[in-house]
Order: C-alpha cells, then structure tokens, then sequence
C-alpha cells in the first residue's frame, strides 16, 4: 500500500512539474527563495504592532522565531528519520522532470517551506483575523503558492508538501494558543 502511494506521489509529482515552462522559471525561483518575502513579513508585523500594541509585538516576534525554529528542527527530524530522497536525487526522474533550481539537498519528507510558511499563515491570520476579516485566506493562499513552487523547481513531491503544509497547520495553532495565553498574563500588568 505504501509502495503504491509513492508511485501515485511519483506521477502526480512529474505531472505538476512538468505543467512549468521557462517563462515561469524566473517567478517560481522568486518565490520559493526564503529571502523574498521579508517585506511581507515586515508588513505583517506592523499590523501586529498597530493592533496589539509594542508589548505584544516583543511576544509576537519571540513566539513566531520559536514557532519557525521548532518546525524546521521537527522537520529536519522527519527528513532524517524517514531518508526519502528528493524527486531531483533519484537518478531514474532525471530524464523525465524538471529540474529548476542549482541545488537539491538530500531528503524530502516532509517540506520545511512548507510548514514554516504554513505555520506563519495560521498564525498571523488567527490573530489578525478579528480585525481584516480575510487576510488567513490571504495567506493561506500564499503559503499553499510557496509550497507549490518547490514541486515546480523539482525538490519535493506533493506528499512532501502535503505533509509539510498539515504539521505547519498545526504547529500555528498550537503556538497561536499558547501567545495567547503569555499575551494575556504579560500585558494584564
């Protein structure tokens, strides 16, 4: 049964990959670099800061730095435990995929640009949610766009990215809770 999950992961995987073109290349390098959307994240801390206030913005910056610290270690640990290769390290893909990016790493499972964007979408949208309304789909739309720019340039299959974007889901949530609860005792002072 396993075998046959990893087959269909495969083909859909080839499928996706090869819908790119060299007229994209360039978008999808750019938004699945790490460094591209720093002004997002600046942005979106200013609307942190102007709804919660300066106090909570010290806590939102420590929670969001342990939140992306702890998915990428846990990550790291599924990578390690679980050694699937990447698409673009399996010698018999490389003749029929696309292979975008000049590095590949050498285990997939699961994304870690998956999970951080992930984590960082549920996060900051259930906080800024009550204030503008639709900005979690927003970026729920990007962190799923992030992730899918790593089946474009070739380093991960869509079990990967599944995988990735569930345990950052989770992960967001779980450090939303808590943020709200050391909010709640840091600022009642």
């Amino acid at each position: 049964m396993i075998d046959q999950l990893l087959e269909y992961d495969t083909e859909l995987f080839l499928f996706l990959n090869n819908l790119g073109s060299p007229t994209w290349d360039n978008f999808w390098l750019f938004v699945t670099n790490r460094f591209a959307f720093i002004p997002l994240y600046v942005f979106l801390l200013y609307l942190l800061y102007k709804k919660y206030g300066l106090k909570a913005l010290f806590i939102f910056i420590v929670m969001v730095t342990l939140m992306i610290t702890f998915t990428d270690q846990i990550t790291n640990v599924f990578k390690r435990g679980f050694e699937r290769l990447r698409p673009c390290g399996v010698p018999e893909l490389a003749d029929s995929m696309r292979f975008v990016v000049d590095y590949c790493g050498k285990y997939g499972f699961f994304s870690g640009h998956s999970s951080n964007s992930m984590a960082v979408a549920v996060y900051v949208g259930l906080f800024l949610r009550p204030y503008y309304k639709n900005v979690i789909f927003m970026l729920l739309f990007w962190s799923a766009t992030v992730a899918y720019s790593r089946i474009y340039v070739g380093v991960h299959y869509p079990l990967d990215i599944f995988c990735g974007l569930t345990f950052g889901a989770l992960s967001g949530f779980m450090f939303y809770k808590i943020t709200k609860i050391a909010i709640a005792k840091l600022t009642s002072d």
